[in-house]
Formats: C-alpha cells, structure tokens, sequence
C-alpha cells in the first residue's frame, strides 16, 4: 500500500513501500526491501547524488543483494557503481554493511566506534557459513538457518571495512548538497549514524528508527535510543527513510518511541518481580506491535534492559540469545521450523 510522507496539505507526497529505488526528489533516493521471511537482513539504503559526486548510505545483507541495487541505481540516475565515490555505513550490523566488497574502490566512512567494532567483529563474520553449518539440531538450529541462510549468500565472504572515520559529526559536500553525519549511542548498536540533507528536507535514520519490523536493542540503554528520536524529532525535515519499513515524515517516529517506552517500562517492572529474562519476554504484553516482524526480539530487548538495569554492560552472546530466542519465536508463531 501506498504510504503518504512529506509535508502537510498539498505538499504531500506517497511513495508505495515496494522493493526498489524511490526518487524523493533533488538527487536523493531511498532504496527499499519490504519484510519477507526470513526475517532479519531485509534493510533499506540511500543514495544522494548531484552534479557528479555520489553517496551510498548502507550496503545491503549480501553482495548479491547490493549488486542488485547497484544496477538499479544505474538504470535509474546514471551513476554506474565506479563512480560512486563514498560510502557511510551507519552502524555495524550485517544489513548495512555486506555489501561493501562491491565498493572497496569508494572511500567507506563510519564512526571510530562502528569501524572499530567492525574490526573486531572480521573473524566472526568470516567463521558467519560456520556457525550455520554446524549448527545444532533442533529449533535453535533451524532458526539459525532461517535468520542466516538462504536467500542469504555469505558463503566465502569478507567484510570490506571502513576507511574513513569520524567522531560525533561531520560534514561533507556531495557536488552541490550539503550532507550532515550525526552519530548517536550505544543506542540500536554501540555507533549509529543518521544522514540529514538540509536542502532536501530529509533524513535517513537508518535504525533509528523501525516501522513494522521489530527494533532490536543491542546496546541501548533506551533513554540514549529515545534521546536520537528526540532529536530527529528537532530537525527540520518532511521525509525520513528508515532502517526498516516504509518512507514516512516525522509521525513515523511515534511507533518507535512507544514500542521502546514499553519495552523499558515492563522489563523494569518484571526485573524488581525478580523474573527471568525468558520468564518476562513471555510475559509482557505486546498490544500494538504483536504483529510487527519478529516479535520475538522482545526477549533481545529484556535481556538488554536487564542487563543495564543490573549495570553490566557486556552483551550476551548471540549463541546464548538464539537458544532462547528460537523457542519464543516458535511459540509466538512468526517462525515454524
């Protein structure tokens, strides 16, 4: 369905949340992946260019899947992949930054934080066709497959890393635009970075901001993910491009900060029953977002907010969380093995 962005009144715009890219006007696009199952992988990207220069915001969960955009950003502007000459990956996730092998020839940006925890992370992505082939038996097993496997294709992948950084925010002329950087957290990840084009009235959010699809709170803590909402809140700006789900304008921010407001509210609330994590995930009530993708990531969420409510700030191991994160999702019926 068609889902109305931009200003008020006649200046109103749609744009249908359908995969591909989507002129937003003034040589800013938003290149779109509709939720399908498997789940976790299917992000959105940007692309801004003017008068020669060009920026790619975000790679996508695979090369395949990139070098897919990439022909349709060339189809589209003109712009063929050697002549896109940066690239700002916003946070270190998977879906945002896969892709980056098919641009090693741009300068890739990210904060000092995401490349430094994209470093660290390089074994474990290489090892990535590891962890799903000798996963375990059972449901935990299968669900591994079902969030890393096909449509997927890492398969002798290597992370292409940063080349530039920044801290905080930077600033930077892609031809005749102005381009803003602003990075916040550990919010969604340790370092996310949303992308504001003043003179286009639009901001890529990147995830920041999640619309139909469940947000994961990796670091948090939350008042540092709502503090961003407040801010994109402030700006100046008609359209957001989120991390995941449709283009909206800034009525798209509400679900976000509701889901997360939640989150915190009936985590902490379990936490001082003396509740397990598993024990509260299955407990809280998720009203409005129970059929938002992956509702299962409420227990990810619990067991961020508990662990800053217990002020240990070490994650827990993604092996840890999918053994119990599989059996909720099963139970919640948004995964059938």
């Amino acid at each position: 369905m068609p889902l109305s962005t931009g200003a008020c009144g006649a200046n109103r715009r749609e744009w249908p949340y359908e995969r591909g890219l989507h002129d937003l006007g003034g040589g800013c696009f938003a290149y779109l992946q509709p939720d399908r199952p498997p789940h976790a992988g299917w992000s959105n990207s940007g692309f801004i260019h003017s008068a020669g220069d060009a920026l790619l915001i975000d790679t996508l969960r695979d090369e395949r899947l990139t070098a897919a955009m990439l022909r349709e950003i060339e189809a589209t502007t003109g712009v063929a992949v050697q002549d896109i000459g940066k690239v700002l990956n916003t946070h270190r996730d998977a879906d945002h930054t896969f892709g980056n092998g098919l641009l090693k020839h741009a300068e890739i940006i990210a904060t000092e934080f995401t490349a430094s925890n994209m470093r660290e992370r390089a074994p474990a992505v290489a090892r990535m066709n590891d962890y799903v082939k000798n996963r375990p038996e059972g449901i935990v097993g299968d669900y591994i497959l079902y969030t890393w496997g096909a449509p997927f294709h890492i398969e002798g992948f290597e992370p292409a890393l940063p080349t530039s950084t920044f801290s905080g925010q930077k600033s930077l002329r892609v031809g005749e635009l102005d381009v803003h950087f602003v990075e916040f957290g550990p919010a969604h990840t340790p370092s996310d970075t949303i992308v504001h084009v003043p003179a286009r009235r639009i901001v890529y959010a990147a995830d920041i901001v999640f619309l139909g699809n469940t947000p994961a709170i990796w670091a948090g803590p939350v008042s540092n993910w709502l503090a961003a909402l407040d801010y994109l809140e402030n700006l100046d700006v008609d359209v957001v491009v989120p991390g995941h789900g449709p283009i909206t304008d800034k009525s798209g921010l509400a679900p976000t900060r509701r889901y997360l407001t939640m989150v915190e509210h009936e985590a902490r609330l379990r936490f001082d029953r003396g509740m397990s994590v598993a024990e509260a995930a299955r407990d809280i009530d998720l009203g409005e977002f129970r059929n938002w993708g992956a509702p299962e990531r409420i227990l990810i969420n619990v067991d961020t907010c508990y662990r800053h409510f217990r002020g240990d700030l070490l994650p827990t191991p993604r092996h840890e969380l999918d053994k119990l994160v599989a059996p909720l999702a099963v139970e919640m019926g948004s995964f059938r093995p």
